[in-house]
């Protein structure tokens, strides 16, 4: 059948500017069915001796090094946004004015207000957009999600994630600039809270409804760091750890931790589940596996058991290989691409939409807030 073409433009070349790429040109080879099909017609950033490389590995049509103009040009349909955090809300925005469709990196912004600006241009300007949560789209994930959906595991009791990782226990590394904007708080937002325990969240009010209240505590190990771009040593304002608990619209209990200073891991990322009647468990690490306890089988047999999530009949997976083979992180992008796209049929919205993200950046603006004045924080 005939594909109707989205044009997209891509503002950043690093690590997700890579991630968003791959999950578009991935489609047409295993999600054919769909009637939109994306374009790759522009990537733009700055360093311009790395750019004509990237579009050439990716399959970019043209380049651009100023994002303005990139917006400004007639054959760009939808705006990918994978720059630093400082950057989101001022090309969402314009973004939105030009009509463009729009899929922003999380977190949404740096703060609260530069969100709220978005959420605002977004709902003035009535374009289709979504943020880059990816981890919803795991198909474990998704399984937990329709699992908690359907009641299996009763009334909800406990929810509990965290997400460690030690690529900062290093009092030399410097902050700021390129490669290590997550170190600086003016670029980032926050450390730990913004970049790590915003997925925790957006994965937690998915599968268990809105948080209500948070009391959290934080920490810079490292108070003070040479600043790349200055050459002097400053002061250093994100947070590295935070620990918080919180308690869901619910009635359930939440507790969330976060850190960059957790030696041996990279990229620990687990969640679980306790209801009445039974439990859920996730762990990035082995991120086709979902863990499920149900209380209502027989005792003699009763336990914990592990899903293998690589059946035809669970999520996404008929898209991919036979079962028994596993698919990894990079597959989470293609995923939300082609959510994204089949939206477009649906005209339904492709969560988390901006305004679903500026819920998950109130909730880590308690968090913040929380641990500044050392008490409990409304969401």
């Amino acid at each position: 059948m005939e594909k109707k073409k989205i044009n997209i433009g891509l503002i950043g070349g690093g690590f997700m500017g890579r991630t968003h790429s791959n999950g578009y040109n991935r489609i047409r080879n295993f999600f054919p069915d769909l009637a939109y099909t994306p374009v790759l017609k522009a990537v733009c950033f700055r360093n311009e001796s790395k750019l004509k490389a990237f579009a050439e590995q990716w399959g970019y049509e043209s380049t651009e090094t100023d994002w303005r103009k990139l917006i400004e040009r007639d054959d760009i349909d939808a705006v990918d946004i994978c720059t630093p955090n400082d950057t989101h809300a001022e090309i969402a925005i314009a973004a939105a004015k030009a009509g463009k469709m729009i899929l922003c990196e999380k977190p949404l912004a740096r703060n609260l207000p530069e969100s709220k600006e978005m959420v605002d241009a977004i709902a003035a300007a009535g374009v289709k957009n979504t943020v880059w949560y990816n981890y919803r789209r795991i198909p474990a994930v998704t399984l937990a999600k329709n699992i908690v959906a359907s009641g299996k595991l009763g009334r909800i009791y406990h929810y509990r994630a965290n997400f460690l990782q030690d690529w900062t226990i290093n009092e030399k590394l410097p902050q700021g600039g390129e490669g290590l904007w997550r170190m600086d708080a003016a670029v980032a937002g926050s450390g730990v809270v913004g970049d790590l325990l915003s997925h925790c969240i957006d994965t937690a009010i998915w599968l268990n409804g809105g948080i209500q209240e948070v009391s959290a505590m934080t920490e810079t190990f490292v108070k003070q760091r040479m600043h790349q771009l200055t050459g002097k040593v400053e002061d250093v304002h994100i947070d590295d750890a935070c620990s918080f608990f919180c308690r869901f619209n619910n009635g359930s209990l939440g507790l969330f931790e976060s850190t960059r200073y957790a030696r041996g891991h990279k990229a620990l990322y687990t969640f679980e589940i306790n209801g009445a009647n039974g439990s859920l468990r996730w762990d990035l690490h082995d991120l086709n596996r979902l863990e499920y306890f149900d209380n209502g089988d027989e005792s003699n047999l009763r336990g914990w058991r592990s899903i293998h999530v690589t059946d035809g009949e669970q999520p996404y997976m008929n898209k991919w290989w036979v079962p028994g083979l596993g698919i990894g992180y990079e597959h989470s992008f293609v995923h939300q691409v082609a959510d994204f796209l089949k939206s477009l049929e649906t005209g339904e919205d492709c969560g988390p939409t901006f305004q679903d993200a500026y819920e998950t950046q109130k909730v880590c603006q308690a968090v913040l807030d929380s641990a500044a004045s050392r008490s409990w924080k409304s969401c």
